[in-house]
């Protein structure tokens, strides 16, 4: 079999730079209590974390997204929990235009020779660390889909309970994808605890699954309203820390 040749590109071009995906398996009963009804949990419970740095608006934004693995009418995807960036011009838009729940956090990423290093901090606490080695070069997997469900809603300006000026609605997010390279990584991922991001606590690793470079090809993508959910038992999940779907209170964590 011969080994893919690694992407090539300008010296220092944020373009190529791989996705570091982190996996691992945490208790099903916690991840189910996430969802909102209509949203049902994966076949495995199964938690995602991607960080990147990748250019938007022609600049280097550097973040994490956090999915868990959950279906919509039938259809394997992801839930999409938090989606933590530094940049703030597509902070607000995204939020507003397709539900995306995007939010400000600082985050560290880079390569030294086969060394990975990556940490995501927010409100003065590093919530998840990642130190690792690259091991091996992997064979490019085939090209393959995936669904990211967002929700988008407004709850009403009169501050009614369970009233909406946009009920919630699922966002389906399609992406095609291929591989233009692909490395194994060795290395520990790290949940610390934190009340404005409670992976650690809401979402505890109970076994790690996998760590890699990923260097995508990004071959189709649509973002469509797929369904609406039923405003009343969505109501709970409405309110929510900063731009997450973390449940909160008025925009921070709950209190008590």
């Amino acid at each position: 079999m011969t080994t893919p040749a690694a992407p090539q590109g300008n010296p220092g071009d944020i373009l190529n730079w791989p996705m570091l995906k982190l996996k691992y398996r945490t208790d099903p009963a916690k991840l189910a209590a996430l969802l909102p009804p209509g949203i049902q949990p994966g076949k495995e419970p199964i938690v995602t974390i991607t960080i990147y740095n990748f250019p938007v608006q022609n600049e280097p934004e550097l973040g994490y997204v956090l999915n868990v693995a959950a279906d919509y009418n039938g259809t394997p995807g992801d839930y999409t929990l938090a989606l933590g960036i530094d940049q703030e011009a597509p902070l607000f838009l995204c939020q507003e235009l397709w539900g995306q729940p995007k939010y400000p956090v600082k985050t560290t990423y880079f390569r030294l020779m086969d060394h990975v290093e990556a940490k995501v901090e927010h409100q003065g606490t590093t919530f998840i660390e990642f130190s690792g080695d690259v091991v091996e070069t992997l064979a490019n997997p085939e090209d393959h889909e995936e669904h990211e469900w967002w929700v988008k809603c407004m709850r009403s300006v009169d501050m009614q309970p369970e009233k909406y000026d946009f009920p919630p609605h699922v966002v389906d997010v399609h992406t095609k994808y291929g591989t233009a390279y692909l490395q194994e990584l060795k290395g520990k991922i790290t949940l610390r605890e934190s009340a404005w991001d409670p992976i650690a606590t809401k979402l505890p690793m109970v076994e790690q699954i996998s760590a890699c470079l990923w260097t995508p090809i990004f071959k189709d993508r649509s973002i469509t309203l797929a369904g609406e959910l039923d405003g009343k038992q969505y109501w709970p999940f409405a309110d929510t820390i900063s731009g997450t779907r973390w449940i909160g209170e008025s925009g921070a964590p709950p209190k008590g």
